[in-house]
């Protein structure tokens, strides 16, 4: 193949490495296991947890190529449906915002801010993926279908934040361990 057609398809010169591939791959393997381990447990879950750490340290495309694989990964397993996209939707716009806060060096320093986020972000992921139901559903009105739904955000929140907690600082200790090598 000539190297202008390698260039303008980007064959051979890959903005991801064979290393981050790998990298990638073992994540999203983590998102699949522990949202099924974690499935009978309502709205508890590392995959926020994940996706925030990914978009925090790699950046928002690392953090949405995680979250679009692990979510299409795990509804295959655990069911597939109209309600993927909305799922989709609501995490690429929960990253998005974690993307524009991590620009703030405060955010960025601050372990307590983004543990916050991440119970926050529960919240935030129930109040989205209610409207757009809502819409795709044709419900009759929004807030009492969002209203039944916080008692499943608390949870989600408190998941997402025990999950940060733990997590943050040994995938932190990863992404440093990989770039040193």
């Amino acid at each position: 193949m000539s190297n202008s057609f390698m260039r303008k398809f980007r064959i051979s010169d890959s903005p991801f490495s064979i290393r981050e591939i790998a990298y990638l791959s073992l994540v999203i393997a983590a998102c699949v296991v522990g949202r099924l381990v974690c499935q009978p447990l309502p709205n508890v879950q590392p995959l926020t947890a994940i996706f925030l750490i990914i978009t925090i340290q790699l950046g928002l495309s690392r953090g949405m190529i995680v979250a679009l694989l692990s979510v299409l990964i795990t509804n295959f397993y655990l069911g597939m449906g109209i309600w993927t996209f909305s799922q989709l939707l609501s995490y690429f716009f929960i990253l998005l915002i974690v993307m524009v806060l991590s620009r703030f060096k405060e955010f960025r320093n601050s372990y307590f801010l983004q543990s916050l986020f991440s119970f926050l972000a529960g919240f935030l992921y129930g109040l989205i993926i209610s409207f757009i139901d809502v819409q795709v559903y044709g419900m009759p009105a929004f807030l009492p279908y969002y209203l039944q739904g916080i008692p499943f955000d608390f949870m989600h929140g408190i998941g997402n934040l025990i999950f940060y907690l733990i997590l943050a600082p040994v995938f932190i200790r990863l992404l440093q361990n990989r770039m040193n090598s």
